[in-house]
């Protein structure tokens, strides 16, 4: 069936009139007449007979016409459909994201990202960097928003830095080294509480450890999550190496304490990651927008 034809047709049947049709689409009275008497043909049906100056729908006319205005319908909805989806409006966005980014970053973003697209659907994923970029590149999320770790696979993904914090050694305001200067040597002989292996700040710990030419500290504790971490700290045992973005607050109140580790300087990156070479959705662009504008 030519669609072309059947549309030029209902536009004639809504409105009673090739004139006003033509108007419409800017194109000529004859050429209309030509497609329908073509489509006519076609089918062998008469759409059409003259009543008066004007035209009037045969029975098959009326009823094709009827049909005729559900699938264009169904056309507007589904080019409002794509409409909606290519601004960002609609759909569902996929986030990766460290213990740190999800519960310190990512609600707010997103909070202020569904109060401009209601319609929109989120689900974030919490994950440590390893398993959040393995998440992205295999198409389960849509994005990653995760720690400093994740520029070592530069090679996969494309990684941008958005916000930039110091790395912290913390531990209960009791322990012997809460608030005072101390010798790598000497913190490294504390005990720990760390996240699993794959996590960013144990792999940096590590690498500092390594560069240091000391061995890595005894990890007596060891958490799948950044809250679990420190409530053991908060509970009076042992130390933390991470995000001051996750402890400042619990420092200011007196909970945790900092430890100053001499010539030990660290900053954290947190970075935007996306897929290499992959042109990103609407949606994911809305969300980078965001972030981008609440970190300024």
């Amino acid at each position: 069936m030519n669609l072309h034809a059947l549309r030029l047709f209902y536009i004639v049947a809504k409105n009673g009139s090739i004139t006003i049709a033509a108007e419409q689409l800017r194109i000529s009275q004859p050429a209309i007449t030509s497609q329908i008497k073509k489509f006519e043909n076609e089918n062998g049906i008469t759409l059409f007979v003259p009543q008066g100056r004007g035209i009037r729908l045969t029975e098959i006319g009326k009823q094709l016409a009827t049909e005729a205005s559900l699938i264009f319908q169904l056309e507007n909805k589904m080019e409002t459909l794509i409409e909606t989806y290519t601004q960002g409006k609609i759909g569902t966005l996929k986030i990766a994201g460290n213990y740190l980014t999800s519960n310190f970053l990512l609600p707010k973003w997103v909070s202020y990202l569904k109060n401009q697209y209601e319609n929109i659907n989120i689900k974030i994923t919490t994950l440590n960097t390893d398993e959040a970029v393995k998440s992205l590149i295999s198409y389960q999320s849509d994005i990653a928003i995760l720690g400093g770790g994740a520029t070592n696979y530069s090679d996969k993904i494309d990684v941008t830095k958005i916000i930039e914090d110091d790395i912290w050694f913390v531990s209960a305001p009791n322990h012997k080294y809460a608030n005072k200067i101390v010798s790598l040597n000497e913190i490294m002989l504390e005990s720990f509480i760390m996240r699993e292996k794959g996590s960013y700040m144990r792999s940096l710990l590590k690498s500092i450890c390594n560069t240091a030419g000391i061995c890595f500290p005894n990890v007596m504790l060891e958490f799948n999550g950044l809250h679990e971490t420190l409530t053991a700290s908060m509970a009076g045992y042992g130390i933390n190496f991470c995000s001051s973005i996750a402890v400042k607050k619990l420092v200011n109140i007196g909970i945790l304490s900092r430890i100053y580790v001499k010539n030990i300087n660290y900053k954290n990156k947190i970075v935007v990651c996306v897929r290499k070479n992959e042109t990103r959705s609407q949606l994911v662009k809305n969300f980078i927008s965001i972030i981008e504008n609440q970190t300024l």
